[in-house]
């Protein structure tokens, strides 16, 4: 059976992705990056209820700490200083909560840790047709990081970047969850709360809207109840 490493933030995009790359046949290898982001604590729990759910062994978990990412700043995730935006569905363009180039960072790691462990795939939960318009989430980007890993890394070195929901909508991802019995209860989405999920950020709404086109109840808790 083959190793895949599933970059696993503990939302409900990644927690698919895993059950997609485990019923894929592959063992999972879950990779977890905390990086100074509101809700870091809330989504270090959920990574490793999910990975107990799956499974996975703890020498097959990672969590990379990048707090190079909130030095860095220029988001709301991790800048204190930046107002954290109410969610807005029909918002254009690049939202606050942006973290500059955070899935290159994140890949980077995947890639190392796939050279040591001699994994060939890295499965990634990026969504491009219904997410908060990140860049990094374009399919575009994930060929290019692709091309870019497999010329830096050693001859023997041959990955796969995949991202199973690319063309997905949160609706898709609820049902395909919900098929696949992934963990959906133990995901984290909310941008900014820890306790109960905010209801009001775009990452809150998102999952909200996803959850009543699919035809399922949000087995998460919210502050603010169905913001719909």
């Amino acid at each position: 059976m083959s190793l895949a490493i599933v970059a696993l933030s503990g939302g409900m995009d990644s927690c698919v992705t895993a059950s997609i790359a485990q019923s894929d046949g592959h063992e999972l290898a879950l990779l977890h990056v905390s990086y100074g982001q509101l809700t870091e604590a809330r989504e270090r729990l959920a990574f490793e209820q999910i990975a107990d759910y799956l499974g996975v062994p703890s020498d097959r978990r990672l969590v990379v700490p990048m707090q190079t990412l909130k030095l860095i700043g220029g988001s709301s995730l991790t800048d204190q200083a930046i107002p954290l935006e109410k969610g807005d569905l029909k918002r254009s363009g690049i939202p606050g909560s942006y973290v500059p180039f955070r899935n290159a960072h994140i890949l980077a790691a995947c890639v190392s840790w796939a050279e040591v462990i001699k994994a060939r795939h890295i499965y990634i939960g990026v969504v491009e047709s219904d997410s908060s318009g990140y860049p990094d989430c374009r399919e575009s980007f994930l060929k290019a990081f692709e091309a870019a890993a497999n010329e830096g890394t050693k001859p023997e070195t041959t990955i796969a970047i995949k991202a199973p929901l690319i063309d997905k909508t949160k609706a898709d991802i609820i049902r395909t969850g919900m098929s696949l019995r992934a963990p959906l209860r133990l995901t984290w989405s909310c941008y900014s709360a820890e306790t109960l999920a905010c209801g009001l950020c775009d990452s809150c709404l998102l999952r909200l809207r996803g959850f009543e086109q699919a035809g399922y109840a949000d087995p998460v808790k919210y502050l603010s109840g169905d913001q719909l």
